[in-house]
């Protein structure tokens, strides 16, 4: 229509998909956010409007009335109706986030292969999971996770990690980090919020406790694991945890040495300090059988914090503590007031995984592909003079020759080539003058590229003859 009598030149494009009205109110709305309508311009009277549309008056009333409630228009009697004279601006643009880099290959570390996570047999466990699961379990949950996961994450972790784990000891987590947000909350509010972390280890955890108030402390690693007889002495006398990962450390691969493990628990008994045992990946051992859980020693001196995110999938978002008896309320306090609880559907689905053997299952074939993974890297890596961590887990760590090219270098002709590589030097607390090293992780691409990603590892480093 015409709509010059009113101050304006506007064409309306009606859309009746969803109703007549919706389709006036979306034109309308679209004419104010462009600036078609500018603010305070006076609308057509809805009978008006109604005959030079073809609509009935009663819907061209409903619209207004329903931009009016919006605040996109205002109704003055004796006036007529208005645009808000509240100019609405669109929002401003937000540039996207920074796009993956351009590698052909990718052998950092973190990630397994999620083309490896088990859909079928996931979709059998939640049907059958949310066909007995009671009407509550789709209300608001209990901070500590669902009682079927809890009850088959205990059996579980008793016989395969050699955990003492009571249902009622057991918290289910938003994935790992959620778990170490949670004691760093707790220790802080104990007063204990110096923590002693892995060096070298994960630099994102290490932010992860300093952002919610903990005071991080390094703690060596050689190639008996962590230096955990240094704990209660110099620099550490004072630490209220410790941080650890006994089974395969990350990201130097070793395993914690037994006399190392004795005295991490003695440190704890003797000053009530808290051991965190991150088990990320200890399910995958290759060489023998899996090392058992610090936690099963000294149950009330560790948390222990174990995870699908390897065995299964990151986009699961579950994780599991087991802690001492004094730590289950407070932490159920913190996790609480964090989010409530942890979504319950995949919680259900999960304990009927592991209550079918299905976890198990999934558990051996993927050990059973990493290996494979495994021993190709070091078929193809085999003349090279520094390989660790290669009994466990789903990364090793190439040591570099000090008279050879710098891990920087090394970094740099990988991705010349389009091979994306994990540094050892963002890993260690303060890298400067630290010997440099590769984290190669050898789960994540998928089957089809992994020879090749390997192949090309193989000539950066010159392990085949060539360079």
């Amino acid at each position: 229509m015409d709509w010059a009598d009113f101050g304006v030149d506007l064409h309306l494009e009606l859309d009746a998909s969803g109703g007549r009205r919706a389709g006036l109110e979306r034109a309308l709305r679209a004419a104010i956010r462009d600036g078609r309508l500018p603010p305070s311009a006076r609308l057509p009277a809805t009978r008006t409007l109604a005959t030079e549309l073809g609509l009935s008056r009663g819907t061209v009333s409903a619209a207004y009335d329903q931009l009016v409630a919006e605040g996109w228009l205002v109704a003055r009697v004796g006036a007529g109706t208005e645009v808000s004279p509240l100019r609405r601006a669109a929002p401003a643009p937000v540039a996207p986030p920074p796009g993956p880099a351009p590698f052909r290959y990718d052998l950092r570390p973190g990630s397994p292969d999620v083309g490896l996570f088990p859909v079928t047999a996931w979709l059998r466990a939640t049907r059958r999971a949310l066909a007995v699961a009671p009407a509550e379990a789709y209300g608001y949950g209990d901070p500590r996770g669902r009682p079927e996961l809890r009850t088959a994450l205990a059996g579980y972790l008793g016989r395969a990690r050699g955990v003492l784990a009571d249902p009622e000891r057991i918290v289910v987590t938003t994935g790992y980090v959620q778990a170490l947000v949670l004691l760093t909350t707790v220790l802080r509010d104990a007063g204990t919020p110096a923590v002693a972390m892995e060096d070298p280890g994960l630099p994102f955890h290490r932010e992860v406790v300093r952002r919610h108030g903990g005071t991080v402390l390094p703690l060596p690693v050689d190639e008996r694991g962590a230096r955990t007889d240094l704990l209660g002495t110099g620099r550490l006398a004072r630490v209220g945890a410790a941080v650890v990962t006994p089974a395969h450390q990350f990201p130097i691969g070793v395993t914690l040495h037994p006399a190392r493990r004795h005295a991490l628990a003695d440190w704890a008994r003797a000053t009530g300090g808290l051991v965190v045992e991150d088990d990320y990946d200890g399910e995958f051992r290759y060489d023998r059988q899996p090392v058992g859980a610090v936690q099963g020693t000294a149950p009330e001196q560790v948390a222990y914090v174990g995870t699908a995110a390897k065995t299964l999938g990151p986009a699961l978002r579950l994780a599991w503590l087991v802690l001492p008896a004094r730590l289950v309320d407070p932490v159920v306090d913190a996790k609480r007031h964090l989010d409530l609880h942890t979504e319950t559907i995949g919680q259900l689905a999960l304990a009927d995984l592991i209550g079918t053997h299905g976890y198990d299952r999934q558990i051996r074939t993927v050990r059973r592909r990493y290996r494979q993974r495994r021993d190709l890297l070091l078929d193809r890596l085999g003349r090279w003079p520094g390989l660790d961590g290669i009994s466990a887990g789903l990364h090793a760590t190439v040591d570099l020759p000090a008279d050879g090219p710098t891990e920087a270098e090394v970094l740099a002709a990988a991705g010349a080539r389009g091979l994306a590589l994990g540094g050892l030097g963002p890993h260690r607390h303060h890298p400067a003058g630290q010997p440099g090293g590769l984290v190669v992780g050898y789960a994540h691409p998928p089957s089809h590229a992994y020879p090749a990603a390997v192949d090309l590892l193989a000539r950066v480093l010159g392990a085949d003859g060539r360079s």
